[in-house]
């Protein structure tokens, strides 16, 4: 399995593969309760093994994207719905500088979801 997912960040072109790998990074720094797995082939992140978030590249733009799946109980400016009722995406551009605090700031109000048990684990 974690062959695979170093697989899936290796296969990918710059500055995508930066751009992923820096995201996966700050992800996995937010809390000692995140583990990364794998699920549709596509990066997942966990928080005591409940699905949190995703690292994805949008089909039309190719650029990356974090996708909150608690993201309905989510309220951020950056953070993008389209026809989701669940999840909400945010959007990385790979060329630039990435936004770390606004990252970060919605990373840890997702984890809030759960700290809080808004978002009921299963222990």
């Amino acid at each position: 399995m974690l062959e695979e997912l170093h697989n899936f960040y290796l296969k990918k072109e710059e500055p995508n593969k930066s751009c992923l790998l820096a995201l996966r990074s700050i992800i996995i720094d937010q809390d000692t309760n995140i583990t990364e797995t794998q699920k549709w082939g596509i990066p997942c992140f966990c928080y005591k093994k409940k699905m949190f978030c995703y690292l994805w590249i949008d089909k039309k733009t190719h650029k990356p994207y974090i996708l909150m799946v608690e993201g309905k109980y989510l309220d951020h400016p950056e953070l993008e719905e389209g026809d989701r009722s669940r999840m909400k995406i945010l959007r990385v551009n790979p060329n630039k500088d990435l936004p770390i605090k606004t990252i970060k700031s919605i990373l840890q109000k997702a984890l809030d979801l759960y700290r809080e048990e808004i978002i009921k684990i299963k222990e």
